[in-house]
């Protein structure tokens, strides 16, 4: 079987999974793995194929047939001017809010701009009058073909309903545009009726992601019971829901909770040190969860990402954002945040539970009778969750500091609101962001961030003799470059030639100096009790503290943090 081949098919079984049953084609070459599918799909009894030879006949049928059933209808097309016929009936489509799916094929990308036949810029091209678009690239193996792909559709198919979670209000349900590139051959070998090759999809024949199509879910708040559910908190900015509400709705239905460190702390109900926990394959592999809940968006862990994955665990998203974050295409489910807001409490497997606070306990026990060594970003994760004072807001940079206060945060009672920037997660503007916060507010203000974040967003404290001036603590863990690069593949000790230059990125900036030009006080803290000193200090003003960090800890300190907690477990089963 052939990549194109493969594509076609799962596209088309994806979009009948969805609830589709009427698809009209307009002839073309390269639509030809399309045409193959429906047709195949039409033998097979999955769908009713309607053939139109005029595009803009096509297009209006499809309008015609959407309108009727309420239901999405793909029309195909192949490239270039074809695309571009169905133009008026996407416009009549989206001022009447009837959900149209253009399903064009494409040329390769690399083949745009190029004069290649039939090939102009498809992408695009309805522009505002579609609620939703992607461009799919074309295939390079019949095993690329996949999740991506299938989750593409269902994301389609939920903005053109105005589905909860799409990114579009029930209200303003409409056309969609999914742009497919496929290269030869276009035609599947014959006989070729095997599927074995394609991409299987869920195996109840259930669309890929299951997206409610009202706002009103029966049962407990909205979302089903299952016994042996793990919570995974993210990211809840913007939310209507705090994380407060998160842990009480989970507590009353006995499911564990692993949080990313964003958000209001003390967290009664979080396993402590969650991550750490799910670092121990052997204790996760006798304690696997049935369903994973992701409330939020995730943006840190390599190990929740790893559980997301297995093909075990059934995974649900529960988003309070205009579209659902999942860029694992993993989902099996998405469900409306205010969901939550459920009263009802359920019997859950609290002794399963226990066990994962158990083991939260244990880990958090062996990290406080074994801290992290001072001089490495971890210990100053657990210094700032040991000295910040009540109700403080502290904003986190990218990279390092927020994988080590997630990492080294140990459980605390006194609140503590964590921000960060993790839209985009860049080093971009940093300083100003966590200025902007401080004027906002009358709690304790901190910033930590890394040395190149500082660097970044230096000019932030260029504050003119007039200007409004916050009263904020930067923390600036310094170790003279990127060093989160030292905890990825590229870090590793057989690409030590290659990292120094391209990413370890030195500067040897003076900090101090930097900070005098710019009137604010820096204080330099080598040792943890000069650290701890700098931050318990009331913020008064701009004070930059810097705390030297030895580049060369990073992989290191993380891998003997996941040997205590691997240690603790072992001991504790």
């Amino acid at each position: 079987m052939n990549p194109s081949t493969a594509l076609a098919r799962v596209l088309v079984d994806e979009l009948i999974r969805g609830g589709v049953r009427d698809v009209v084609l307009a002839p073309g070459s390269r639509s030809a793995p399309l045409a193959y599918a429906v047709q195949q799909a039409e033998r097979d009894g999955r769908l009713r194929l309607h053939v139109r030879v005029d595009e803009r006949t096509a297009g209006f049928l499809a309008l015609g047939l959407a309108k009727g059933s309420g239901a999405p209808v793909p029309v195909i097309t192949t490239s270039g001017t074809a695309v571009a016929n169905l133009h008026p009936a996407v416009l009549e489509a989206h001022h009447t809010g009837i959900p149209l799916v253009v399903l064009s094929a494409d040329r390769p990308a690399e083949l745009r701009g190029t004069g290649a036949n039939q090939t102009t810029v498809q992408p695009g091209m309805f522009g505002p009058a579609v609620r939703w678009s992607a461009d799919l690239p074309a295939p390079e193996a019949v095993g690329s073909v996949g999740a991506f792909h299938r989750s593409s559709v269902c994301r389609a198919l939920a903005a053109a309903l105005g589905a909860p979670g799409s990114g579009v209000p029930a209200s303003s349900r409409g056309p969609v545009h999914l742009n497919v590139s496929f290269r030869d051959p276009l035609t599947p070998a014959a006989p070729d009726r095997d599927q074995s090759e394609v991409h299987a999809g869920r195996a109840d024949g259930r669309p890929w992601v299951e997206v409610p199509q009202d706002a009103h879910l029966a049962g407990h708040g909205g979302i089903p019971d299952v016994p042996r559910t793990l919570v995974v908190l993210g990211d809840l900015t913007p939310s209507p829901v705090s994380s407060q509400q998160v842990l009480r709705w989970a507590a009353g239905r006995s499911y564990p909770v692993i949080a990313e460190p964003f958000g209001d702390h003390a967290r009664d109900g979080v396993v402590p040190h969650g991550p750490l926990v799910l670092t121990d394959a052997d204790w996760l592999a006798e304690h696997l969860p049935e369903r994973v809940l992701v409330v939020g968006r995730i943006t840190l862990s390599r190990a929740v990402a790893g559980l997301l994955r297995n093909p075990a665990v059934r995974v649900e998203v529960l988003s309070g954002q205009p579209q659902w974050s999942d860029p694992g295409h993993v989902a099996h489910a998405v469900h409306p945040l205010v969901h939550l807001a459920g009263d009802a409490e359920v019997e859950g497997d609290a002794a399963w539970a226990a066990a994962w606070a158990d083991a939260g306990s244990a880990v958090a026990k062996a990290v406080s009778v074994s801290p992290p060594q001072w001089g490495t970003g971890l210990a100053v994760g657990e210094l700032l969750g040991e000295v910040l004072p009540e109700d403080a807001r502290l904003f986190i940079g990218s990279s390092n500091p927020v994988r080590d206060l997630d990492l080294g945060l140990a459980p605390r009672r006194a609140p503590l609101t964590v921000v960060g920037n993790r839209g985009l997660a860049g080093i971009d503007g940093c300083l100003s962001t966590a200025i902007g916060l401080a004027l906002t507010t009358e709690a304790p203000s901190y910033a930590w961030v890394g040395d190149l974040t500082f660097l970044h967003d230096s000019n932030a404290l260029a504050l003119g003799p007039d200007e409004p001036r916050p009263d904020l603590t930067v923390l600036v863990t310094n170790d003279d470059g990127g060093g989160i690069f030292r905890t990825l593949e590229h870090g590793a000790p057989e690409r030590a030639d290659d990292f120094g230059r391209i990413f370890g990125t030195p500067t040897g900036t003076d900090f101090g100096a930097l900070c005098r030009a710019h009137g604010i006080r820096h204080v330099l803290a080598e040792s943890r009790d000069a650290a701890a000193e700098a931050l318990r200090a009331t913020p008064e003003g701009i004070t930059v503290v810097e705390v030297p960090v030895d580049a060369e800890s990073h992989r290191g300190a993380h891998e003997r943090l996941r040997q205590v907690a691997r240690g603790a477990l072992a001991i504790s089963a």
